[in-house]
């Protein structure tokens, strides 16, 4: 969420930023939370001299009262009654007041970074891996998979719909090997593992930003306040909603693995064929709470880490910064690592990297008091460490073999096999 003193700082480059991601009447929206706030301001000062005046005269009344003045107690009454419906008159403007702010700020997404592509440069190739030599016409892993009998869509479609597989024998055995290693090698990093609940209530939600933004992206539990996660990033970073830290606690480092469940509409054709495009797909997230002079370079360290596990798992990637129409809501700037999947002939993203600057801290109300105890707000960062759909579909569409499929020697340790089949 935008912080208001910062709009009044910064009008134009609010305006500039949002007339950026195509938010239509930003002068307007803008210039609303500015006067609502000045309103909100205005019966806050009200209502704490009502409040004051209340507490004054109550007392007045009590040793009043002590000192047997029953009648100059009573007379003092119907003032403090006329004080509390005055005061709840201000209090009802300071709440629609305060709603009204919220309504607005919750429907405007953040502003983009200096360094973020305007829609006409489009998404900038930053580096690129250097490509293998791979043999032609290799297969699509969707025919490798039926063919090795490692996953079964039609069984998934079965048993609760499309977009739900089942990995089986060896698959389900990398799947697994997939988990440990990529939370290894986030602990080795420095990383602290968490393990989340996959199910976040509404304000959970609304906090990260993915509310009121991707409601009908995400399953809602019927007749309860609960969603479906859509990534670990929600409950990893609402871990800290409402909590004030110490700077000394910062940067903060958390990885979790979960289970991920999105309803990805409007798709269609190759993008969407096997594992492309899945409503519950595995991913290891890993989450930065940082000062805001720091962020960007962790945010470069972040994209550096995730980058050396893909080298790992020796999959060509390239890196790209997402133009500002491809940015998400809450994201100030964001990188989206793709690796290059030969029997598709095609680059598909694996993982994205974003720095929310205060956006996120802003709605979670989350603060850090450094060193002169004055509180201020950090910045929140993460990235997928990794999904594993299509690093699985890249992974058997580069290694194909006449026998199989050849597994990584990073991961061998962990599968114990070296050939998937």
């Amino acid at each position: 969420m935008l912080d208001i003193n910062e709009i009044k700082n910064n009008f134009d480059s609010f305006k500039k930023g949002l007339d950026e991601r195509k938010v239509s009447n930003s002068n307007t929206l803008l210039n609303s939370v500015i006067s609502l706030d000045n309103s909100r301001k205005k019966n806050k000062t009200e209502l704490d001299k009502i409040l004051n005046e209340i507490n004054i005269l109550s007392k007045k009344v009590g040793k009043l009262f002590k000192l047997n003045k029953i009648s100059e107690a009573n007379a003092l009454k119907p003032q403090i009654v006329e004080l509390k419906e005055k005061s709840k008159k201000f209090s009802t403007s300071l709440d629609q007041a305060t709603k009204q702010i919220e309504q607005i700020l919750f429907e405007l997404p953040n502003i983009p970074y200096k360094l973020v592509p305007s829609e006409s440069e489009g998404n900038a190739i930053i580096s690129k891996s250097p490509m293998p030599n791979f043999e032609k016409n290799l297969h699509p892993h969707w025919e490798l998979l039926k063919k090795y009998d490692l996953i079964d869509f039609e069984l998934g479609n079965k048993i609760t719909g499309a977009g739900f597989p089942v990995y089986k024998n060896k698959m389900a055995k990398l799947q697994r090997s997939l988990v440990s290693f990529f939370l290894d090698n986030a602990i080795n990093e420095g990383y602290k593992e968490v393990q989340i609940p996959i199910l976040v209530n509404e304000n959970s939600v609304y906090a990260t930003g993915q509310l009121p933004d991707k409601e009908g992206l995400m399953y809602k539990i019927e007749n309860e306040n609960l969603y479906l996660i859509p990534t670990a990033e929600v409950p990893i970073t609402n871990i800290f909603r409402n909590t004030v830290l110490d700077i000394d606690d910062l940067p903060i480092k958390y990885v979790g693995y979960s289970p991920n469940f999105r309803k990805e509409a409007g798709s269609w054709g190759s993008d969407v064929r096997g594992l492309n495009r899945l409503h519950q797909f595995e991913k290891v997230e890993i989450v930065q709470i940082i000062k805001p002079e720091d962020s960007y370079d962790a945010l470069e360290n972040m994209c550096q880490y995730i980058e050396g596990l893909l080298v790992k798992l020796e999959l060509p990637y390239r890196k790209l910064r997402l133009s500002v129409d491809d940015l998400g809501f809450a994201s100030a700037m964001t990188y989206d690592l793709e690796v290059y999947s030969a029997g598709q002939d095609k680059w598909l993203e694996v993982s994205s990297i974003s720095n929310f600057e205060s956006f996120q801290s802003t709605r979670l109300k989350l603060r850090y008091r450094d060193k002169k105890n004055i509180k201020n707000k950090p910045h929140t960062l993460n990235g997928s460490a990794i999904a594993f759909p299509r690093i699985i579909a890249a992974l058997i569409e580069n290694n194909q073999v006449k026998n199989g499929i050849k597994i990584p020697e990073a991961l061998v340790p962990y599968t114990k096999f070296e050939i998937l089949n």
